[in-house]
């Protein structure tokens, strides 16, 4: 298992500078997912719930194929109970097998972009040292005509790209899933595009063999009342296990085959989890409908696309190291607005309460660094006292109006990390310390 580390700026420019291999793309992945032999299979966050899936699902066979169809070949006929517990052991493998390919595979990841799109909007301009740069600011959405109907694409600010047609970003694995569906706890993955068609068949063979396991549990019960011709409440007590399997598969049915269901009708309207609950369209047209028998072909009977990824590749040089922005900048499309898109059960939290949030450690070591300079002015007498503090005091917003300016502006040409004007500051403080020593000299010749 390899779960990808927190960056680590520097480490990677030593590494470069001494021409080290370059590592793949899964050691150096920005989502939240896991990896296992080395990067060959890709699961969420929340994979090792797969563990409780497996265990949910061997458990009941084995005490079936143990107690009740080896019981079913012992006491009544071979060419029954044989075949019941082939049947049953195949059924699994199966099974697991189908929940291995929707869980360990990419389900439609979109690479993220190094750079931001180019912006198309002006915003004015904002002065940062003395020099007046432009404000971009990036759509919200963009408009593309899918099937003759306009459907308005998002961008996402952490991929740094407008999202294809039913693409949503999945909080949980922090990637944005192309024809995303939802994230399945209990497979561990997102289900989206490219493993969609292994989900259902999952679903479905689960709900066929919770279906199995109970069927013949009530063969082997009817059995062993005909043979001994007692009630089947006197034949149910004579087989524990055949009972707790009946309930087991029982209850299980009714979520596995709920949901087996409710996915048919999805499929047949041709529509996502996240589309039906969000957009609903049966008050609107659903511009991905093409009738029921095409919407089944494109689930079942179309290939599946290659994965936009390639995570055992080496990681370009270009992308490894990436500059600072220098230059003007330009605006996320969601600044100021909410950033919860499809951030499912959080409290949306705006651009601005994040900025402020930021910004607090600046004002505390600004006021900080206000009061020495205070002391050491108030030294020099109180006409020099009242002059100074008004510079400070003009400088001193000039400058956070720059830093504000700043971080809420994204570099054009380098990488999208946020770095600060240092020299207005010093600049400030500078011209701060000569007024106040000119004052302190006049005061003093004046005196003489």
């Amino acid at each position: 298992m390899y779960v990808v580390p927190p960056p680590r700026g520097p480490d990677l420019a030593a590494a470069g500078a001494a021409g080290a291999e370059a590592p793949r793309v899964y050691q150096v992945w920005k989502g939240s997912n896991i990896f296992f032999l080395q990067g060959r299979f890709i699961f969420g966050p929340d994979g090792r719930s797969l563990f409780l899936t497996i265990f949910m699902i061997v458990a009941p066979v084995s005490i079936f194929c143990a107690l009740v169809a080896k019981k079913l070949m012992d006491d009544f006929s071979t060419t029954l109970g044989l075949p019941v517990m082939v049947a049953a052991i195949v059924f699994t493998l199966y099974d697991l097998t189908l929940l291995l390919l929707a869980s360990g595979r990419d389900p439609g990841i979109v690479p993220r972009n190094a750079h931001p799109p180019e912006p198309e909007i002006f915003e004015g301009n904002a002065e940062i040292g003395g020099v007046r740069t432009p404000q971009l600011r990036l759509p919200r959405t963009k408009d593309v005509n899918v099937n003759g109907i306009i459907v308005k694409v998002k961008y996402c600010d952490t991929c740094m790209l407008y999202r294809p047609p039913r693409c949503s970003h999945c909080s949980i694995c922090n990637n944005c899933v192309e024809r995303f569906d939802h994230h399945c706890p209990w497979v561990g993955q997102c289900i989206g595009l490219r493993n969609y068609r292994f989900f259902y068949m999952f679903v479905f063979s689960t709900t066929l063999l919770c279906l199995y396991v109970f069927g013949f549990c009530w063969v082997y019960i009817v059995k062993i009342r005909n043979a001994e011709q007692i009630s089947i409440w006197r034949a149910m007590t004579k087989t524990l296990a055949s009972i707790v399997l009946i309930v087991y598969t029982f209850l299980s049915v009714w979520f596995v085959g709920g949901l087996s269901v409710f996915h048919l009708y999805l499929m047949s309207t041709n529509q996502t989890t996240y589309e039906n609950f969000r957009y609903r369209y049966d008050r609107r047209a659903n511009p991905y409908d093409r009738g029921v028998v095409k919407n089944f072909k494109e689930i079942f009977f179309t290939s599946i696309p290659p994965s936009k990824n390639k995570f055992r590749a080496r990681v370009p040089q270009e992308q490894r190291f990436q500059p600072r922005s220098t230059g003007g900048g330009f605006m996320s499309p969601n600044m100021g607005k909410a950033v919860s898109d499809i951030e499912m059960g959080r409290k949306p939290v705006t651009w601005d309460e994040l900025r402020a949030i930021t910004q607090i450690g600046d004002l505390e070591e600004g006021l900080h660094n206000a009061n020495i300079e205070d002391d050491k002015v108030r030294e020099l007498g109180e006409a020099s006292t009242d002059l100074s503090r008004e510079a400070v005091s003009t400088r001193s917003m000039e400058v956070q109006a720059a830093l504000h300016d700043r971080r809420s502006s994204w570099g054009r040409g380098g990488s999208w990390e946020r770095t600060y004007e240092l020299q207005p500051v010093e600049a400030a403080r500078g011209e701060t310390n000569r007024m106040a020593s000119g004052n302190g000299s006049s005061n003093i010749a004046t005196g003489n």
